[in-house]
Order: C-alpha cells, then sequence, then structure tokens
C-alpha cells in the first residue's frame, strides 16, 4: 500500500488492490494503525475516525487531496 502523503503521525495510502465496487478512496494510517478511509470523490468519512482526531484527519486530507486523486487515479487506471 504506497503512501501517498504524509503529516506528522498520519499517512495517506492507496491500496493497489482494492475491490472494483469501492468508490475511490484513501486509506490513513494513524501511526501503525489504519485507522480510516476517506471517499476520494466527496471528501468524506467511509469509517468512523479515531475520537479526536475527526478534524486533525480532514485538514491533512484537503492539503493533500489533489494529489492523493492523482495517485490512485494512476494506480488504478481511471
Amino acid at each position: 500500500m504506497p503512501t501517498v502523503a504524509t503529516e506528522g503521525q498520519l499517512r495517506f495510502a492507496v491500496n493497489t488492490r482494492e475491490n472494483a465496487f469501492e468508490p475511490p478512496h484513501v486509506h490513513v494510517w494513524l501511526g501503525n494503525e489504519d485507522v480510516c478511509r476517506i471517499e476520494l470523490n466527496s471528501g468524506t468519512y467511509m469509517d468512523e475516525p479515531p475520537p479526536g482526531a475527526w478534524r486533525d484527519i480532514l485538514e491533512a486530507y484537503r492539503r493533500y487531496a489533489e494529489a492523493i486523486r492523482r495517485a490512485w487515479d494512476r494506480i488504478h487506471g481511471r
């Protein structure tokens, strides 16, 4: 799962093997734990983020959203 962006303890990674039925999304890691996913078309959470991290994750995601989407499109050929 290649890392596309990092900020502090947060890491945004695109899985190279996703199911065809899943929308474009990025996995958010906090430290060594895959804590949630963000759907790239809407920029909303697909899973509940950890308590107290909701805002920090979304703010970091927004800073890297374009690079994350380019990486997802490149990896998945869409």
